[in-house]
């Protein structure tokens, strides 16, 4: 049996179409970030380390031969965890970077609308 290798952020982009260098490109720097300014950059940096934990305990589970079933249990609610993350940070860049665009309008409203069109897609495929 073979272990299939772990998707990369390259072969991510690749199933949208999106060189991984153009899916990074389109993130221009902000100061001004909405979880920033919300207080909300404690809240996913909380949930991220517990994510980061729950990625050594499936390490340490596979270390120690666990149950299959109980593995792809964890494997399961990590990836929620992760998806309840990026939707959060998906809704936080729509109410104030892609709603700031629109409000200034012209070019950039546009360039930040497609930028979250790519991002739900990713997130869609993911």
């Amino acid at each position: 049996m073979t272990i299939p290798e772990p998707a990369t952020r390259a072969s991510v982009a690749d199933q949208v179409d999106e060189p991984a260098h153009e899916a990074l490109a389109d993130s221009a720097p902000h100061a001004d970030h909405g979880y920033l300014s919300n207080n909300h950059k404690a809240d996913y940096l909380r949930r991220l380390r517990r994510i980061e934990g729950q990625a050594r305990g499936l390490q340490r589970m596979i270390e120690e031969e666990k149950y299959c079933i109980d593995i792809l249990t964890q494997v399961s609610a990590m990836t929620s965890a992760l998806q309840s993350v990026a939707l959060g940070l998906l809704d936080d860049h729509l109410d104030h970077c892609v709603a700031a665009a629109v409000t200034n309008g012209g070019d950039e409203a546009e360039e930040k609308l497609k930028e979250a069109s790519k991002a739900i897609a990713r997130l869609v495929r993911s």
